[in-house]
C-alpha cells in the first residue's frame, strides 16, 4: 500500500481529501502544519508527500528546501496543492524538488487523485 502524507492546515479539506484517499486505497498520515511534516517525515517512509505552501511553524517552501538535500527525510515525490498560483512560486516549487505543482482553486479532488495515482504507479 503507497503511503502519503498530507500536509494541509486547513482541517475541512484534509478530512476531505483524507478520506478519499484512503477510499482509493492509499494509506495516508495527516500534519498540520510545516514542523509536524518533517518530523514525521524523520520518523516514517513515504512514497508520496501532498504539501500546502501556506503552512503555520515552516512554510511548505521551507520544508521543500529542508527535505531537499538531507537524506533521512527520505525520496518521497512531492506535489504542492496550494493557493499561490503565481508563476515565480510554481518556479520556486519546480526548483526545490516537487514534482508537480497544482492550484488548489483551480483543481478538483479527482483532478488531484488522478495527479497522486500517475506520479505513484
Amino acid at each position: 500500500m503507497k503511503k502519503i502524507l498530507l500536509v494541509e492546515d486547513d482541517k475541512f479539506l484534509s478530512t476531505l481529501l483524507s478520506n478519499r484517499l484512503r477510499t482509493e486505497g492509499f494509506e495516508v498520515v495527516n500534519a498540520y502544519d510545516g514542523g509536524v511534516a518533517l518530523e514525521t517525515l524523520a520518523k516514517d517512509k513515504f512514497d508520496l508527500v501532498l504539501l500546502d505552501i501556506i503552512l503555520p511553524v515552516k512554510s511548505g517552501f521551507e520544508v521543500l528546501e529542508t527535505i531537499k538535500d538531507n537524506p533521512l527525510y527520505g525520496e518521497p515525490k512531492i506535489i504542492i496543492a496550494s493557493n499561490l498560483g503565481q508563476e515565480g512560486d510554481l518556479e520556486k516549487g519546480k526548483n526545490l524538488g516537487a514534482v508537480d505543482y497544482i492550484v488548489k482553486g483551480e483543481t478538483t479532488i479527482d483532478e488531484i487523485l488522478l495527479k497522486i495515482k500517475t506520479f505513484l504507479s
